[in-house]
């Protein structure tokens, strides 16, 4: 019994202590059914807690060994409380030379953490209200004029900020 108990304690306390994330402000994913299709946007609503402190931005990806390329081209866009909107094309390497998958992770699904804004000069939200950020995917095959359809192996897509320094 008693060693049931201190198991148990155990568990518990790396939960705890895995689950204490002074730096995060917003992380939130949502899962991409089958495979991601081209036209289909992913949307997140932040609201900041204020407008004077900097943050750091990333776009988080969860995939399986069935993503088969070595980059991955994203088009990212921030919509501002009062209307302005921001659009950027970024592209992502997620694979060693050697073919390996990059990101954390013991299974077939990999994490990554992927750097949006904040990376040289960390973001300010200068605009009070909800921020809203679309992710979609804009990969291509070499030598191919339209995109790839249907992107197999990313399972869920997610957007984080973080302060800059810890609390």
């Amino acid at each position: 019994m008693m060693l049931k108990n201190s198991g148990f304690i155990v568990l518990v306390f790396g939960i705890l202590c895995c689950s204490c994330d002074s730096n995060r402000v917003f992380d939130e994913y949502k899962s991409v059914p089958n495979q991601w299709h081209k036209d289909s946007i992913i949307s997140f609503k932040v609201t900041p807690p204020d407008s004077t402190n900097a943050y750091n931005l990333f776009v988080n990806l969860r995939n399986t060994n069935a993503y088969k390329y070595s980059n991955l081209f994203l088009i990212v866009e921030m919509s501002y409380p009062n209307g302005k909107t921001v659009k950027d094309t970024l592209e992502y390497k997620m694979a060693a030379p050697n073919g390996e998958l990059l990101g954390t992770g013991f299974t077939d699904i990999k994490e990554n953490k992927l750097w949006y804004k904040g990376y040289n000069a960390p973001f300010i939200f200068n605009e009070s209200g909800e921020y809203k950020i679309n992710i979609q995917h804009a990969m291509r095959e070499n030598g191919q004029v339209y995109g790839v359809e249907n992107l197999e192996g990313i399972t869920d897509v997610g957007f984080r900020v973080e302060y800059t320094n810890p609390n």
